[in-house]
């Protein structure tokens, strides 16, 4: 039997239905269950058997393998689906080869962004595994900061796994409850100075993409948990920056600047002060090592001190606290 289907199937079906040729109806349903289909052939077959509405003949067989044919059965599906998810996510997170890994990612991550009508579900079953990384790689930080350098590995590779999820929770611009959950890790960042550099800079990656995506306006949250985020996590990124320059290979430095500049320029004009301020003050004592964040440093300056229309001359440096940032 051919695995490639051709024209004829459908037109002898279609011809068969229209003179209610039954046996030419079941010989075409037998030869379409038994082939395999190409994604194109897939959708035609559906929509030529629903179109059709076969009298007498139950066509329940070849759709059996893309769809469900009640409610209760697609509502048991969504269940199985979740654990699917759930069992693919945990497996690749767990697994030892690093480079199957790295490739699994890349093929999980690129079914799940193409399954955009499950959007609650893939929240959901993300979130958890999300989760479930933080609690370990907080548990392995703790642990490391008491000097207890066991397992210290897993920091990083706990760490890993989180931006990878973070990364499709930002895709599917469903990453506000997890940067609201890590910009309160101040345990964590309490502790940061205690861990070794070597194994704590894949956590800033994590800090670090959540200012690319409130930069890039992927992931919006209120005043007051942009201001936690920085007040928690900003000085360990400082002191991170120049290993994470150093040890991530195809680190973006520039958009992650760009996105610490953006969201600092999101504070009220006072906030900004202070951060470009002590950043000014640490960017000339630790240069590369430290994140070049001019860009956002000019705009502060110039919304600080220049003069805008309306201004009083009187008035130099008006802060105004409610104006859009600028690119």
């Amino acid at each position: 039997m051919t695995h490639v289907l051709s024209f004829f199937p459908f037109l002898h079906l279609q011809v068969s239905a229209a003179i209610g040729f039954d046996a030419g109806v079941l010989s075409c349903l037998e030869y379409l269950e038994a082939a395999p289909w190409s994604a194109d052939e897939e959708e035609k077959v559906a929509s030529l058997l629903s179109e059709l509405r076969l009298k007498g003949i139950n066509a329940s067989e070849v759709l059996q393998r893309v769809c469900l044919d009640n409610t209760a059965a697609a509502e048991q599906k969504i269940d199985e689906n979740e654990k699917v998810i759930l069992k693919l996510l945990r497996v690749i997170l767990e697994g030892k080869d690093e480079k199957a890994r790295r490739d699994m990612k890349g093929l999980v991550s690129r079914m799940l962004c193409d399954s955009a009508n499950q959007n609650d579900l893939m929240e959901e079953s993300l979130c958890s595994a999300g989760e479930g990384c933080l609690q370990k790689l907080r548990h392995h930080f703790l642990r490391a900061a008491a000097s207890d350098l066991l397992d210290v590995d897993q920091i990083a590779r706990q760490a890993d796994n989180l931006h990878w999820i973070l990364d499709m929770l930002i895709d599917r611009q469903i990453a506000e409850d997890f940067l609201k959950t890590w910009a309160s890790q101040s345990e964590m960042s309490k502790a940061h100075s205690r861990v070794p550099p070597l194994y704590r800079f894949e956590v800033s990656r994590v800090t670090a993409r959540l200012f690319v995506g409130i930069g890039k306006r992927q992931v919006l949250v209120s005043k007051d948990v942009r201001c936690l985020l920085l007040q928690t996590w900003l000085v360990p990124l400082y002191d991170d920056f120049g290993w994470m320059r150093r040890a991530s290979k195809g680190l973006d430095c520039h958009s992650i600047e760009d996105g610490l500049s953006n969201t600092i320029l999101t504070l009220p004009l006072a906030g900004q002060q202070d951060i470009f301020l002590a950043w000014f003050d640490r960017f000339l004592n630790s240069g590369e090592d430290c994140p070049n964040i001019r860009r956002g440093f000019e705009v502060w300056w110039r919304r600080a001190f220049w003069t805008r229309k309306g201004d009083q001359p009187d008035q130099p440096n008006v802060r105004i606290a409610n104006m859009r940032f600028e690119h």
